[in-house]
């Protein structure tokens, strides 16, 4: 049965002031995807995120499945890859969605890894104008507009929705480095900051954005990696792999990609700060046993 949201439910924590999300990992099995968003919207949890990775889950259809599982969670998709996906079929893809769960879409768009879109031949020439030109497109077309682009990516002959939705979603980019930050407060309508990114990158991206134009309703969203245990080292020792892959990425020390993690209170003395430095929405990556168990502790110890 399609479940149908009809109005929009403000939740606890979007009232106090950041939104606590969850990622459903791209390792977890799919078919465990919507008894989890069940799970983590009992608990009280405002987000649920899902990956698009090449090879992994298709985010457009796993969003599909969490909206149809649950009744109030707001579910985003971090991130598409501009590359693999015609600006028209996202936009047609996100309309309808957006048209059967009204106000519980956001929609992420972002670059892709190079070297995944390189291995199925759809590197562009131009990363930033075709992250432009998608999202651009994009957003015109849920807006109910007729698109014409002949840029240098992306080329739409006067194309319209027929379903556009009433209540369009919100379309983030997923982006890291300064140029693509600047894009992403240009004509986005938020922003997704990777995993590892401490509080000192959250301003930064906060400012970078602001010097692309955003203004002050241009949000912030931090993935970060997470693991809650009285045990501080069997936390990190549970972390480590994601860690230390995402240390690679990022070119820096494995200990210096921030982690909310350690013993609840501490875990969500990192969510404060996040939302000190900016953050509107945290999504907790949550790593080792009972991962909807830990998202709770947290939740309890935000006072949720």
């Amino acid at each position: 049965m399609t479940r149908t949201s009809t109005t929009a439910t403000t939740p606890t924590a979007a009232r106090d002031g950041v939104r606590i999300g969850v990622m459903y990992d791209r390792d977890w099995a799919p078919e465990g995807l919507p008894a989890f968003a069940r799970e983590v919207e009992a608990l009280g949890a405002d987000d649920l995120w899902v990956v698009e990775d090449l090879g992994w889950n298709g985010g457009v259809s796993a969003a599909a499945v969490a909206l149809g599982a649950t009744e109030r969670l707001r579910v985003g998709i971090g991130i598409t890859p501009a590359p693999l996906r015609s600006p028209a079929l996202l936009a047609m893809e996100l309309a309808t969605l957006a048209r059967v769960f009204p106000g519980r879409l956001v929609a992420g768009i972002g670059h892709g890894v190079r070297e995944w879109m390189t291995a199925v031949g759809l590197a562009p020439r131009s990363p930033l104008a075709l992250l432009e030109e998608t999202i651009g497109s994009v957003r015109a077309l849920l807006r109910g507009e007729r698109v014409e682009v002949e840029g240098r990516e992306v080329r739409l002959d006067g194309i319209r929705l027929v379903h556009p939705p009433a209540e369009v979603p919100p379309v983030v980019a997923g982006v890291v480095r300064p140029r693509s930050l600047e894009l992403s407060g240009r004509v986005a309508d938020g922003t997704v900051i990777a995993e590892g990114h401490g509080p000192a990158e959250v301003r930064a991206a906060r400012e970078a954005v602001a010097g692309g134009g955003a203004g002050p309703a241009h949000t912030m969203t931090v993935l970060a990696f997470a693991c809650v245990d009285e045990d501080p080292d069997r936390a990190a020792e549970a972390l480590r792999p994601l860690t230390e892959g995402q240390a690679a990425w990022l070119g820096r020390p494995a200990e210096e990609v921030f982690t909310v993690s350690g013993r609840p209170e501490e875990a969500a003395g990192r969510v404060r700060d996040l939302a000190a430095a900016g953050a509107d929405t945290v999504v907790l990556r949550v790593a080792g046993a009972e991962p909807a168990r830990q998202l709770g502790r947290v939740l309890e110890a935000l006072g949720r």
